[in-house]
């Protein structure tokens, strides 16, 4: 992504912009006059896209603002985007935008199984072998296996329009404006709502497990998140489903200490109840 004037260019590997493009042009549709602002597609290419640009600061960069953000001003924030949010993805829509969501793919459980199996299958490539790795790769392995099987042994909740990759930096307070704003859809589709809560939930809290975030904030933030769920009717085995399946993606990152915090997160998850684990947090 590449910062322009009045504007931001993403640029894909070689022919790889179609698709995304399409999926802007669908979300934009679907989205319409409702709570959320997106950028718009201002041109597209089959590498490259050009999107407006949205003036604010996302709620990632706001909740470790404890300057000039003021607890509740952040509550408000995240009680803004939870209604807003319950009213986007539970919208009764037009023709014209049932038939952009149709138009989008299905992300079902196998389709996250299947995901989850290539994140799996590449720390493998890159780690398995290391002699020093074998713990984390016995951990990783078995930890895989409890996730697809709890994301398929219960009955999935309706499909919904879902973001795909939901997490505090893809929403924006506009300056100057009440709305919210949602960034990137590359991965939009129809899936079930605990997608997408589940993976902005379990986000926020590896941010407080790496104290990057305040532990009140992120109380504040989390309840916001399971108030959408049940104004949604999300079933609570499928959160939690989505939830670990969310920290089995984390524990793949190649990125640092990220393998090891993550598995930590799925043994507590494993042997403590959510409601138990989030009051731990925030000693």
């Amino acid at each position: 992504m590449v910062r322009a004037e009045g504007c931001y260019i993403k640029i894909f590997r070689a022919g790889e912009a179609t698709v995304p493009a399409e999926r802007c042009a669908q979300t934009e549709l679907l989205l319409g006059a409702g709570p959320f602002r997106a950028p718009r597609v201002m041109r597209s290419s089959a590498d490259v896209i050009v999107f407006s640009s949205i003036f604010g600061r996302t709620l990632g960069e706001l909740g470790k603002d404890l300057v000039t953000v003021s607890d509740a001003a952040f509550a408000l924030l995240w009680e803004n985007w939870s209604l807003a949010w319950t009213t986007q993805v539970g919208a009764h829509y037009d023709t014209a935008r049932l038939s952009a969501l149709a138009a989008l793919p299905v992300h079902s459980p196998d389709v996250e199984v299947a995901d989850l199996s290539r994140w799996v299958n590449r720390w493998l490539r890159h780690y398995g072998d290391l002699p020093e790795a074998s713990s984390q790769r016995d951990a990783l392995c078995a930890r895989a296996e409890d996730v697809a099987r709890d994301l398929l042994r219960s009955a999935p909740d309706p499909l919904v329009w879902a973001h795909g990759d939901l997490h505090d930096k893809q929403l924006i307070a506009i300056d100057g404006a009440s709305a919210l704003g949602l960034l990137d859809f590359d991965d939009t589709a129809r899936a079930e709502a605990a997608l997408d809560l589940a993976n902005l939930d379990v986000h926020l809290e590896f941010l407080v497990r790496q104290q990057r975030l305040a532990p009140a904030r992120y109380l504040t933030a989390h309840r916001q998140v399971i108030a959408a769920a049940d104004r949604l009717q999300v079933s609570p085995d499928r959160f939690r489903a989505y939830s670990d399946a969310a920290w089995l993606r984390l524990a793949c990152s190649p990125l640092p200490g990220r393998l090891s915090l993550a598995l930590a997160a799925l043994d507590e998850r494993a042997s403590h109840p959510p409601v138990r684990r989030a009051q731990e947090l925030m000693t």
